[in-house]
């Protein structure tokens, strides 16, 4: 198998998503599979993390392989100034594969064109991060049954929120419907609208929470991220925009649920967290199975 990478969700075929999704079942039913001992994979975090390198470095255990890397960047050569080109070249001499997320919009691509191994994109600034879009799609699908003519309304962030970006992409293969609800100063960049009129696919904006929290499948909340912004006074303006509280989920749709990729701030109410509608956390634990399936089909093993 030559060297494939997973840097954009547009990089996995439908074909391959849904390969993907179906070989995470299989590891939620047996999370014990040590088929990738003697490999050795690098977890690369130049940016703060907890759910996500958890996960992928409970993944690696989980499977058998050994895990090396850092969490904080300013303990490597970085910080005497070595290149991304020459960390990711002198990595991937000792190891077969790497999970990198970094800040800056475009690295994860760069390092995989210079790595000899395969690489995951484990989120590069607000442009992409592609296996927690697998395990949103996992998440969706053990929720609803199906991946197919679903609504689903963004909530937040949906300008830096790279999660969005990379779920709407994925979702566009399962005739979608989207609900955007953002202020306008986080609204969804037009690119990802220009990408949904080139499909076809229906979606409208507002500002408002409330006013179609009743219409959708999945309610996927998002943070604002304080780190996107250079200017603070435009955070201020727009952080607490939005709060969620279980008084206002009387009215939804049986099948709804409220997914959201962490860590929340102030958008989700704690009193939300007992409501039979919120499946934030089991989709935390979700991405531990999708992330075991993402290594182990991009290493060949499944």
């Amino acid at each position: 198998m030559s060297k494939k990478s997973l840097i954009s969700i547009r990089d996995f075929t439908k074909e391959e998503i849904l390969h993907v999704l179906e070989t995470a079942k299989e590891f939620e039913k047996n999370k014990e599979q040590k088929f990738l001992e003697g490999k050795v994979i690098a977890s690369l975090f130049f940016e703060p993390s907890t759910r996500t390198r958890l996960s992928f470095e409970t993944a690696i255990n989980r499977l058998g392989a050994k895990v090396i890397g850092f969490s904080d960047a300013t303990n490597t050569s970085q910080s005497k100034g070595e290149t991304l080109k020459d960390t990711i070249i002198m990595v991937s001499n000792y190891v077969d594969m790497i999970v990198m997320r970094h800040p800056l919009e475009g690295s994860s691509r760069y390092a995989s064109e210079v790595a000899t191994v395969p690489v995951v994109n484990a989120g590069d600034g607000a442009n992409q991060h592609p296996s927690q879009t697998l395990l949103d799609l996992y998440s969706i699908l053990q929720t609803q049954g199906t991946l197919e003519g679903l609504t689903i309304n963004m909530v937040g962030d949906l300008k830096y929120g790279r999660t969005t970006h990379s779920l709407l992409q994925a979702m566009s293969h399962f005739n979608p419907k989207f609900i955007f609800t953002a202020p306008e100063e986080l609204k969804m960049p037009q690119e990802y609208k220009d990408f949904l009129d080139s499909k076809g696919i229906e979606y409208i904006e507002t500002t408002s929470l409330d006013e179609h929290l009743n219409d959708c499948d999945i309610l996927y909340m998002t943070r604002v991220q304080q780190e996107r912004f250079t200017d603070p006074m435009e955070y201020e303006r727009v952080k607490d925009v939005y709060r969620l509280e279980a008084s206002m989920l009387s009215g939804v749709r049986e099948n709804m649920k409220i997914l959201h990729p962490l860590p929340r701030v102030t958008e989700i109410d704690q009193d939300v967290d007992d409501n039979p509608h919120a499946y934030y956390f089991k989709q935390a634990e979700n991405g531990l199975y999708v992330r075991m399936a993402i290594i182990s089909y991009l290493l060949g093993y499944r």
